[in-house]
C-alpha cells in the first residue's frame, strides 16, 4: 500500500526532513522536475529508487528559464494528479517551493557555464535558458544535499551541462542520465505534448523515425553531411520548422567531422505549430 510523501514548501521545514531522513544513515537521490508529470518522470523516480534509499523529488517551474516570449504563465500545472503519481511510487519527500522562496526580495546570483552550455544548439535558441537552468539546479543540488540526481536524456544537452556543473563545483552529487521514456510511436514523453493538437500529434514521431534513420546512415559509413541533410528532409517535409538538426560528439556535444571524433549523438528541436520538441538519440 502507497504512502503519501511529506510535502515541504520552506527550507528550514527542507532542513528538518533531510536531517530525519539522515538521522537513518540513508542515501538520497533528488529527481528535480516542474511538475506535469508523465511516464517518464516515473522511470526517473524508478532509477532514482534503485540508486538510493531514500527519494525525493522536487516540483517548481522555474520561471529564470523561461523567456518572455515563452509559456511559462501556460506551462502545464497538475499538482493533485502529480502528488497522487508519486505516492504511488512511495516517494519520500515532495520540495515544492514557490518561487520567493527560490528567488527571495534581492537575489542576485547566478551560477554561469560554458563547455556545453555554450555548444551552439539549446543556447543559440534560448541563451537565456542554461543560465536558469544551472541556477536553480544549484541551489536544489544544495538544498537538498542529495547523494544522486537523476536527469532524463531527452534534455540531452541540459545533462551534460548539469553533470559538468556537478563536477566542476564539487557539489557531491553524482548524476545520472535516464533513457528516454516514448510513446508507443516512437515520440518522446513530454509535459508539452498536451500542447498538440491531434494533426500535429500524428505528424510528431517523424521525428524520432527522422533521428533514426539518419543514425542508420552514419553507422552505415554514410556521408555525415548527406545523412543529416535527408533526416532533416524528412522533418520539414513533416510540417515542422527546424531550429537545429545536428550530430554532435556525445560527450562534448562539439561538431563532429568524421566518425572517428568519438561517440556521436543526434540532436533535433523543431517547432510544428506554436510547440516545441527537442529530442536525441544515440549514433
Amino acid at each position: 500500500m502507497s504512502r503519501s510523501p511529506i510535502i515541504v514548501r520552506t527550507v528550514p521545514a527542507l532542513r528538518r526532513a533531510l536531517d530525519s531522513l539522515r538521522a537513518k544513515k540513508a542515501t538520497t537521490a533528488l529527481v528535480p522536475t516542474m511538475g506535469a508529470l508523465h511516464d517518464g518522470h516515473v522511470s526517473l523516480v524508478r532509477l532514482a529508487k534503485r540508486r538510493a534509499t531514500k527519494v525525493i523529488v522536487s516540483i517548481f517551474v522555474n520561471p529564470t528559464q523561461f523567456a518572455p516570449t515563452e509559456d511559462f504563465s501556460s506551462y502545464p500545472r497538475t499538482w493533485k494528479a502529480d502528488v497522487a503519481r508519486l505516492a504511488a511510487e512511495d516517494v519520500d519527500l515532495i520540495w515544492n517551493p514557490d518561487v520567493k522562496t527560490m528567488y527571495p526580495d534581492g537575489f542576485a546570483t547566478r551560477i554561469l557555464t560554458e563547455g556545453p552550455a555554450t555548444a551552439g544548439l539549446e543556447d543559440r535558441f534560448r541563451p537565456h535558458f542554461f543560465g536558469g537552468v544551472t541556477t536553480v539546479v544549484g541551489k536544489l543540488f544544495t538544498q537538498c544535499r542529495p547523494d544522486f540526481a537523476v536527469f532524463g536524456e531527452k534534455d540531452f544537452q541540459q545533462l551534460r551541462v548539469v553533470t559538468r556543473m556537478a563536477g566542476d563545483l564539487d557539489l557531491g552529487v553524482k548524476v545520472i542520465g535516464s533513457r528516454t521514456v516514448r510513446e508507443r510511436d516512437g515520440l518522446a514523453m513530454s509535459s508539452r505534448n498536451v500542447y498538440l493538437s491531434p494533426d500535429q500529434r500524428r505528424a510528431a514521431p517523424e521525428l524520432y523515425r527522422a533521428m533514426k534513420e539518419s543514425a542508420l546512415r552514419l553507422r552505415a559509413g554514410d556521408d555525415i553531411k548527406a545523412a543529416m541533410a535527408g533526416g532533416a528532409e524528412l522533418i520539414v517535409g513533416a510540417g515542422f520548422t527546424l531550429d537545429y538538426f545536428e550530430v554532435r560528439q556525445a560527450e562534448t556535444l562539439a561538431p563532429i567531422a568524421s566518425a572517428n571524433d568519438g561517440p556521436m549523438r543526434i540532436l533535433v528541436a523543431a517547432k510544428i505549430g506554436t510547440t516545441r520538441l527537442i529530442d536525441n538519440v544515440a549514433v
